[in-house]
């Protein structure tokens, strides 16, 4: 009796994570006060400076835009990178976003960290003082990252205009409210990230944002960290 094939694991893992890079972040609005509100879900992702951009993908070469982000001048770029932690475990595909940075840095889920066998610390983007580093291999080369892996911080970006709005000033620390069928949660301690220009918009990781339901949700709310939230059922 024959019996049916079988596929190597790595490859079925390889093919899924390929896939779910490939859709699209969640994201949820809701009009706050005349100005729209967008949480979106900010998925695993890697910033590169100019060098590392040439070390992985080629001399002279710079990151292709593949769709823009909804800040302005911020874009998805063609390419990908994979992340490599210890005992060779690795996360194949990971986006590049443009534009490029004076410092490489790694953004990742807490499930994202655990499957590297990296222990990721919580940091505002930029942050990047002590944390554990990491290897990137792109198809022309590899850089080995001494430091840069954080658990993005969530936060909130605004303009100085929705600050005067909701009484707050840049490095505050604000809290979001999600009602969705599967969780209503509440989360706190959003660092507001203000300047002149960015639209009204909070990042959180997919973690975040599966656990809350947030496709699903039927409102999101922004708040001052001292004002009395309760989820609406």
């Amino acid at each position: 009796m024959s019996t049916a094939p079988t596929l190597d694991r790595s490859l079925v893992e390889s093919i899924v994570r390929r896939i779910v890079l490939q859709q699209a972040p969640g994201e949820a609005t809701a009009p706050q006060g005349g100005s729209e509100l967008v949480v979106s879900i900010s998925a695993r992702h890697v910033h590169l400076t100019d060098e590392h951009v040439e070390t992985l993908f080629g001399p002279g070469q710079t990151l292709t835009p593949m769709k823009p982000l909804y800040q302005d001048g911020f874009y998805a770029a063609e390419q990908t990178v994979m992340v490599v932690g210890p005992r060779r475990r690795m996360l194949p595909n990971v986006r590049v976003l443009g534009p490029t940075r004076s410092q490489s840095q790694v953004e990742l889920a807490f499930t994202d960290s655990i499957s590297l066998g990296i222990d990721a610390p919580v940091r505002h983007s930029g942050k990047l003082s002590g944390t554990p580093g990491c290897v990137l291999v792109g198809p022309q080369g590899v850089v080995e990252l001494s430091e840069g892996v954080i658990r993005a911080a969530r936060h909130v970006h605004m303009n100085f205009r929705d600050c005067e709005r909701y009484g707050v000033q840049d490095g505050d620390r604000m809290k979001l409210q999600i009602i969705s069928p599967q969780c209503s949660v509440i989360y706190e301690d959003l660092l507001v990230r203000a300047d002149e220009t960015s639209k009204l918009e909070v990042h959180l990781d997919t973690d975040e944002g599966n656990a809350a339901g947030l496709e699903l949700a039927n409102t999101v709310e922004l708040q001052t960290q001292d004002a009395d939230c309760c989820c609406k059922r």
